[in-house]
């Protein structure tokens, strides 16, 4: 019987004390709690660059979308977690929006002479709730 007690508080206290610095996508898998203790255990502390960036970060991975945009354009809708290859004025950047709770912000944040474009930033269905 104590063993498994033990067992419950070391996972217990994991949970508390990792709390705030891990950070880990949504798996809804049975073993999906053995999956984030991987990721708390991973975790040294302190958020990488890319998890303090606000309006997200180059991306290492191909794109979900392409997106042309020309001189006239106002605005750029993509959703929390997308990586979107983003082609303007003869640049091209793949961008990956992990931005929760961003506000829209001017696309010349993250491409620079991008001036009059706002990006808007929808949240994803799988953590809306929805």
């Amino acid at each position: 019987m104590k063993a498994p007690i033990t067992m419950i508080a070391i996972l217990g206290s994991l949970n508390f004390a990792a709390a705030g610095t891990a950070i880990a996508h949504e798996d809804n898998t049975e073993a999906g709690t053995n999956h984030w203790i991987s990721h708390v255990s991973a975790s040294k502390g302190t958020p990488s660059a890319n998890q303090l960036a606000p309006y997200g970060y180059a991306a290492a991975r191909s794109a979900d979308r392409e997106v042309q945009l020309s001189a006239g354009e106002k605005y750029l809708n993509v959703t929390r977690l997308e990586t979107v290859r983003i082609n303007i004025a003869g640049k091209s950047v793949a961008w990956t929006f992990d931005t929760l709770g961003t506000t829209p912000f001017p696309l010349d944040k993250i491409i620079p002479g991008a001036s009059g474009i706002t990006v808007f930033v929808a949240d994803t269905l799988t953590y809306s709730g929805s």
